[in-house]
């Protein structure tokens, strides 16, 4: 069986469905979190996620982590690096660049533009996408993200994104939003 990373594809179906399982607190965030509300930007090769930085959480996330297979992402070692994490040990890092053999996977503790978890959840959807109910960041939080973020790419995708947004608002304001909005305490 091919590995999905080898070809560069991402399989979010069962990265999301690992962290389910698990019952990690996290919100997609990023070009995932964009695409999945309708944004028209080319697709993404990893995912992206801000989880709540409390240890039991952190206990959650590493169980998910070692169930993934997850390796430290680098460019001179394609399978990555082996490395040894709990809870705690998760905590010590604001950004973990990560590998699966399920594709590419970032935890961003303190996305560029936010304070974090409690912050991104706070105006999160549940949407139901790859067979589960995913936490996703709202789309004006993605924009707060990558405008602070600056960098070149994100730019790029910044009008795509804002039309998209007002498209959503415009929307919502005729009374179809089927999606749910959750707090930071939002439990699978």
């Amino acid at each position: 069986m091919t590995n999905p990373q080898d070809r560069g594809d991402l399989d979010a179906a069962t990265i999301i469905a690992t962290l389910n399982r698990h019952g990690v607190h996290y919100v997609v965030i990023g070009a995932l979190a964009a695409q999945l509300q309708g944004a028209p930007i080319p697709r993404t090769r990893d995912i992206d996620i801000t989880p709540a930085s409390d240890d039991d959480n952190l206990l959650r996330l590493s169980a998910a982590l070692h169930e993934l297979k997850a390796r430290i992402r680098t460019a001179d070692v394609p399978e990555g690096l082996p490395f040894d994490h709990d809870g705690a040990s998760l905590s010590r890092a604001r950004i973990w660049n990560l590998t699966t053999p399920f594709g590419e996977f970032d935890l961003s503790f303190v996305p560029s533009g936010t304070e974090g978890y409690e912050d991104l959840a706070r105006h999160a959807h549940l949407l139901e996408s790859y067979g589960q109910l995913v936490p996703v960041a709202d789309l004006d939080d993605v924009i707060r993200s990558k405008e602070a973020a600056g960098r070149p790419k994100d730019i790029l995708h910044l009008p795509i994104l804002l039309q998209t947004s007002q498209r959503l608002r415009d929307h919502q304001k005729r009374g179809r939003d089927t999606e749910r909005e959750i707090g930071p305490d939002f439990g699978f």
